[in-house]
C-alpha cells in the first residue's frame, strides 16, 4: 500500500505533524526508532499545560491519541534509507521492509556532540543542560556553570545570570576578546580559565589544578547534526547554524528536495518541546496543502 505520507521520527514534532494529516483523513505511516532526544530528562518545562510533566508520558499520551485515528499505521524501527521522487518515495527499514508514500516528512531530531569531558555524558539531561528556559528555573537561583564549547557559549554565559550566579568555564575551548570579557564581567559572570579535569557528584567541576567548584547545574552548547543520514541520502541540503547543521527548509517546511518536508530540531533552532510541537503542526498542515494543491 502506498501511504499519503511517511513520517520518519515519532517524537514530538513528528506526532504533531501526523496529527494534522490524520485529521485530514490522510493515510500516514509513522516510523519511530524510539530515541527521543530528551529521554534522559525526568521533567519537561515551558510547554503550556504540560509544565513539569514527565516527557515520556507526554509522548505516550500523544501516541495514544494518534492511535485513535484509523488512517494511522505506526511502525517501531529505524529508517536506514529513503529514495524516490515527489509522489513516489520509498523508505527502507533496518529489518529490510520497504514502504512507499507520496510525501516524506523528516522529524528525525538531532544528535548532540557533547564536550569530551569525563562525567559529562552521564549527567546530560539531569545536571547538564542546553536550554535555560527548559531547566534554569528549577536551579532555584543557585550557582550555575557554563562550559564553553564554541563562540555560541558566550551568548549562553551572557544569558544565564538571569537564573543564578554564573561562572563561565573556558576549558581551553575559546578565547575571549576584550569586549566579550568586559560584557561578561559587567553581568556578574566569573570567568574561569583553568581546564576541567572531570565532572563529579551532582554537578561538581573538578579543575586540572585540583580545585572543586560546586554548582546547582551546568549548561553547555553542544554542536548538533541530523540524527540519521537519511536526509543526506535523499539529497536534502544542509545549512550551518550557530548550533551546528540542520536541514534547509522553505517557509512551507519543504526541503530542497520536492515532496520532502522536515520539522522539529532537525529543521529549526533553537530547540524545545513546545517549539518542536509548533513546528510539526505547521509542517503537517503545509504538507497537506501540497497534496491538495500539487501545482502550487
Amino acid at each position: 500500500m502506498k501511504h499519503d505520507v511517511i513520517v520518519i521520527g515519532g517524537s514530538y514534532s513528528g506526532m504533531a505533524a501526523a496529527l494534522q494529516l490524520l485529521r485530514a483523513r490522510r493515510r500516514v505511516l509513522v516510523i519511530d526508532a524510539g530515541r527521543r532526544r530528551n529521554r534522559m530528562a525526568a521533567h519537561s518545562h515551558g510547554f503550556l499545560a504540560q509544565d513539569g510533566a514527565d516527557p515520556a508520558q507526554i509522548a505516550r499520551t500523544a501516541r495514544e491519541q494518534l492511535m485513535a485515528y484509523p488512517t494511522l499505521e505506526w511502525r517501531e524501527g529505524e529508517a536506514v534509507q529513503a529514495a524516490g521522487e515527489r509522489d513516489d518515495f520509498r523508505v527502507r527499514l533496518r529489518d529490510g521492509s520497504e514502504h512507499r508514500a507520496r510525501r516524506l516528512l523528516l522529524a528525525t531530531g538531532v544528535s548532540d556532540q557533547l564536550p569530551a569531558i569525563e562525567g559529562l555524558a552521564e549527567r546530560w539531561g539531569t545536571a547538564v543542560f542546553h536550554c535555560p528556559y527548559c531547566h534554569g528555573y528549577e536551579l532555584n537561583q543557585g550557582r550555575i556553570g557554563v562550559i564553553a564549547v564554541t563562540p555560541m557559549s558566550i551568548h549562553q554565559a551572557q544569558l544565564l545570570p538571569e537564573w543564578g550566579t554564573t561562572t563561565f568555564l573556558l576549558n581551553g575551548a575559546i578565547e575571549l576578546d576584550h569586549d566579550a570579557e568586559n560584557d561578561l564581567r559587567a553581568r556578574g559572570v566569573t570567568i574561569e580559565a583553568t581546564p576541567i579535569a572531570r565532572l563529579d557528584g551532582h554537578a561538581d567541576v573538578v579543575l586540572a589544578d585540583g580545585r572543586r567548584l560546586r554548582f546547582a547545574g551546568l549548561f553547555t552548547a553542544p554542536r548538533n547534526a541530523p540524527a540519521t543520514p537519511v536526509a543526506q541520502g535523499l539529497g536534502c541540503a544542509l545549512m550551518d547554524t550557530p548550533m551546528g547543521t540542520q536541514l534547509q527548509t522553505a517557509d512551507s517546511k519543504e526541503t530542497t528536495v520536492p515532496g520532502v518536508f522536515a520539522c522539529g530540531d532537525v529543521a529549526r533552532m533553537p530547540h524545545s518541546v513546545s517549539l518542536a510541537v509548533g513546528d510539526g503542526a505547521w509542517a503537517g498542515a503545509q504538507l497537506h496543502r501540497s497534496l491538495v494543491f500539487p501545482g502550487a
